[in-house]
């Protein structure tokens, strides 16, 4: 190492007696601090394991996920290497994918086995889940048996549903204890989890009885049968249920946490609130990523992981601007004799696009929340026609003003207005039809929908103010 670069590494050292934990790692934007950063980039380098454990091993798991994020590939994987059994396997539930495999594979199995057998299931099978399946079979043979059947139930359900979200730790009695019974049970048992908010109640089969919370057994004589203080479960949650499914439950009953049975109806896991919020995010980042076309990319994707990504509805897009573009071509002469239609050609279809996003983003949104069905399709159908009448009349008559008084000719400016008005009425109709009828035919509304809504409002727009031009100064 040269002078200089000990000289810079010195400079970077924190001073003595420094701290940062908990809020102290981020700046006012929410973002880590650069100085920070700077210091662990410095501790790493020098493999200062004294710093590193004292400011970096005692972040909480999505701090040190933001950590990982910021810093560089090698860095992470040197921090990772270099805190060892001290680094927060959970911290990976908190990154992208990308970055999780990219941790994850370059961690021997029997550290990862370790360190999942010290993790609730579902932030195990999280971690689990993206692995190859020789890996998966490796690590999970490392672990204890009962640990091992638990993760590999919860890996045997398909993915995105409550059974791959649930975990398998849970507190279960039988009807006829006693409350005191159960609360010994539960200072003695060793093997239960974390935290909890319910004690379920299963037959001898393990079939689900029902539910008490544990406000109601602390309320209760130690003589009380639970079978007399326990209610019926609120929404049991089937485990093929699909997880966004399983968060409108949660949602609209205010849940915190739900029991997950089998098709036969027997307790296999519980959903609880904080999985159920990470779904929430999930999904709702996955509608706006596919609104916008770009489907399940994430920031550490590369270059060529972005680009396939974003590269198939870019190439619909193009069929459908060359559809446009044809219409245009169907009126080259008139506008090669009114230079002013090619100047206000963009104005009609930019804004009959922004109404039809508006349009269909609300729609969207509906069907993934299941505010909107066969019910009140025509109602909401009804809404958003009037709506593209009114914004039609409103920036149609103020566009219509604008290019009558910019060009001098009264004429343009009704064909405009006129255009403008039938461009906006389509707009939000298209927005709200292409995702109901999409969602119809089983396809995904959020990603198909922007590429067709785009290209009816291009069409149309292009059509009616060309074809107005066109049939106008025809008959003159």
């Amino acid at each position: 190492m040269t002078d200089t670069e000990k000289k810079e590494r010195e400079r970077l050292r924190p001073p003595e007696g420094s701290a940062f934990e908990g809020d102290d790692i981020y700046s006012e934007d929410g973002s880590v601090r650069s100085d920070f950063l700077m210091h662990v980039g410095a501790a790493i380098a020098d493999r200062d394991l004294l710093f590193l454990r004292q400011h970096v091993a005692r972040l909480h798991e999505s701090e040190m996920g933001d950590l990982l994020e910021a810093i560089q590939p090698d860095q992470r994987r040197a921090l990772v290497t270099l805190l060892g059994d001290d680094f927060d396997m959970a911290a990976l539930t908190e990154v992208d994918e990308a970055i999780r495999l990219e941790i994850v594979e370059h961690m021997p199995n029997e550290q990862i086995a370790a360190a999942l057998g010290e993790m609730d299931s579902d932030d195990a099978v999280y971690i689990l889940e993206d692995l190859d399946q020789e890996d998966q079979e490796e690590i999970l043979a490392k672990l204890p048996f009962t640990e091992r059947i638990r993760l590999r139930r919860s890996l045997d359900y398909p993915e995105s549903t409550a059974g791959r979200r649930m975990q398998t730790e849970f507190v279960a009695v039988p009807p006829f204890w006693t409350v005191g019974q159960t609360i010994d049970y539960m200072r003695d048992e060793e093997d239960l989890p974390e935290s909890f908010t319910q004690v379920f109640v299963i037959d001898p089969t393990f079939r689900l009885l029902g539910a008490v919370d544990l406000d109601r057994i602390l309320r209760s004589k130690r003589a009380t049968k639970i079978e007399s203080v326990m209610r019926e479960t609120n929404h049991p949650i089937p485990a093929e249920m699909d997880q966004e499914e399983a968060a409108q439950l949660f949602e609209q009953y205010d849940l915190l946490s739900a029991a997950v049975v089998d098709e036969n109806g027997r307790l296999v896991g519980v959903l609880t609130i904080d999985d159920v919020v990470d779904v929430i995010q999930e999904e709702a980042e996955e509608d706006l990523m596919r609104l916008g076309g770009v489907g399940d990319e994430e920031l550490s994707d590369s270059i060529a992981e972005a680009s396939r990504s974003r590269v198939p509805w870019l190439l619909v897009n193009l069929v459908t601007a060359f559809l446009a573009a044809s219409v245009i071509s169907l009126f080259e002469a008139t506008i090669e004799e009114i230079v002013a239609l090619a100047v206000l050609m963009p104005i009609v279809a930019g804004m009959g696009g922004n109404a039809g996003s508006q349009s269909m983003t609300v729609t969207v949104r509906a069907l993934a929340t299941r505010n909107l069905d066969i019910h009140n399709a025509w109602r909401v159908v009804r809404r958003e026609a009037g709506v593209g009448l009114l914004n039609g009349v409103i920036f149609g008559t103020l566009i219509g003003l604008v290019a009558g008084v910019w060009f001098q000719n009264p004429n343009i400016g009704g064909i405009i207005a006129a255009a403008m008005l039938i461009n906006m009425m389509a707009a939000a109709l298209a927005g709200i039809m292409i995702p109901l009828l999409l969602d119809r035919a089983g396809a995904d509304p959020a990603v198909s929908s922007a590429v067709f809504v785009t290209a009816v409002t291009d069409i149309t727009g292009f059509f009616a103010f060309l074809g107005l031009a066109t049939w106008w100064f025809a008959v003159r």
